[in-house]
């Protein structure tokens, strides 16, 4: 028998060994109760030019959670020192999503945010912003108004570079 289906029928046995350990419990999570598929918004977001999928299951604002149909968690806003997810007010480009300030993979990535707004100044055109470093960039030439706010999302990304 060749290595090749040798590790594949190692491999297989693997998993079913995994698969029963987590069945009986002695997974490293313990017993996880069964999966159901529920039907969850999954919304795409752009980071350094390109899309990445993601959810929004918890934020510290009370007004957002109702109007998005997601849990209001108070104690999400005393997290400090999280990375920006960019959201546009007012009038944006089209396609505008919003933009990400890391992605998994990156060393400073959190599932939580700190939400930042972006508004065009008026009189200025708006452009489709990609990433992060874009954002600064028209904040530093005076086009876009950036208002940190205290508002803490639970979104992780699901996906990095496309739907």
């Amino acid at each position: 028998m060749s290595r090749v289906k040798l590790f594949a029928i190692a491999a297989a046995v693997l998993a079913i060994a995994a698969s029963a350990s987590y069945a009986a419990g002695s997974g490293p999570l313990g017993v996880l109760g069964s999966a159901a598929k529920q039907p969850v918004a999954v919304y795409q977001g752009l980071y350094d030019g390109h899309m990445d999928s993601y959810v929004i299951t918890d934020v510290s604002s009370k007004s957002q959670a109702a109007a998005l149909h997601i849990n209001y968690s108070a104690a999400l806003a005393g997290v400090k020192g999280l990375p920006l997810q960019y959201f546009i007010k007012g009038p944006a480009a089209k396609g505008q999503v919003s933009v990400f300030g890391s992605e998994p993979g990156e060393t400073d990535y959190n599932p939580l945010w700190a939400e930042a707004w972006v508004t065009w100044k008026s009189g200025v055109t708006p452009t489709l912003l990609t990433s992060d470093n874009a954002i600064l960039a028209m904040q530093k030439a005076g086009k876009l108004t950036l208002t940190k706010t205290t508002i803490v999302l639970n979104a992780p990304i699901l996906h990095v570079g496309g739907k």
